[in-house]
């Protein structure tokens, strides 16, 4: 099997990195010391973000250390994403890409990021979160999160306090600079994989 690795353009060089088992963090950043080293970037911080092998796969983590931030296919990450072949990362004005053989693990969730530290909730919005994913645990083939008007006659609320609790739930889950039609999926994904709210049956 081939191993993983990262390509980037330096220079007008392009660069191949590859990510070996050995490899337990890898650094990138404008810093000389750096494992991926982008000195003349300057929206990249000195230790902007680093890639790490979580079991099977490869992750991209930005635990705030930069100032611009890191994307991944075009969207802000917060904290710990998994890397999936053909990804591309963008840091300032860098581009980097992700190669790896096409994933068979069926039982990778692949829908979220892992939280370092899942957000203080309060028993109203585990509330609204829990009713949110219930479609998910349902066992149909293809859920959607629940409607508003769904949570509110589930917990006996109008759907103006449900749409008041997801807006603070986007809040804490620090996304709310995504577009108003990938938040509710992005609030399903981030909850199933941090196991934070599961319906009673």
């Amino acid at each position: 099997m081939t191993n993983p690795a990262l390509t980037y353009t330096d220079h007008g060089h392009t660069h191949e990195l590859p990510l070996t088992p050995d490899r337990s963090q890898l650094i990138i950043g404008r810093s000389a010391h750096a494992d991926v080293s982008l000195p003349t970037d300057p929206d990249i911080s000195r230790l902007h973000a680093t890639i790490e092998r979580i079991g099977s796969y490869w992750t991209i983590t930005d635990q705030k250390l930069s100032c611009n931030g890191t994307f991944v296919n075009g969207t802000r990450i917060r904290g710990r994403h998994t890397l999936h072949p053909g990804d591309i990362i963008r840091i300032g004005d860098s581009t980097l890409t992700y190669h790896a053989e096409p994933e068979t693990d069926c039982g990778e969730t692949g829908i979220g990021d892992t939280l370092d530290t899942p957000p203080n909730l309060t028993p109203a919005q585990h509330a609204v979160l829990t009713e949110l994913c219930r479609p998910f645990h349902a066992g149909t083939d293809h859920p959607l999160p629940a409607s508003n008007q769904h949570i509110a006659d589930a917990l006996h609320l109008s759907t103006e306090t449900v749409k008041s609790h997801l807006r603070a739930l986007c809040s804490k889950f620090q996304i709310d600079d995504l577009p108003r039609n990938e938040k509710r999926g992005r609030l399903v994904a981030l909850t199933l994989t941090n196991n934070i709210a599961t319906p009673n049956p």
